[in-house]
């Protein structure tokens, strides 16, 4: 299993969309989107090398240094099979 945290989502929004309507729209939602599109993208590139399996947006999970975190009740987000 592979785990990806993306850090600056706020900070990629407002470089696509600029600062002022990245101020608008809240951190949740500026990682909801940007893990949307890297999922997409990702799962574009793995179909590509002929890999098939599943890639799941977590709510509710963190990972800090080599540990594996619980914030809330997980919940799946959004779940796509490849």
């Amino acid at each position: 299993m592979i785990l990806l945290k993306i850090s600056n989502s706020s900070e990629v929004v407002a470089s696509k969309i600029g600062k002022f309507l990245e101020s608008l729209t809240p951190d949740a939602l500026d990682q909801s989107t940007v893990e949307d599109i890297v999922m997409a993208k990702l799962i574009e590139n793995l179909k590509a090398e002929g890999l098939k399996g599943e890639v799941a947006a977590v709510k509710g999970l963190d990972l800090e240094d080599s540990e594996i975190v619980l914030r809330e009740a997980a919940r799946v987000r959004r779940h796509e099979h490849f």
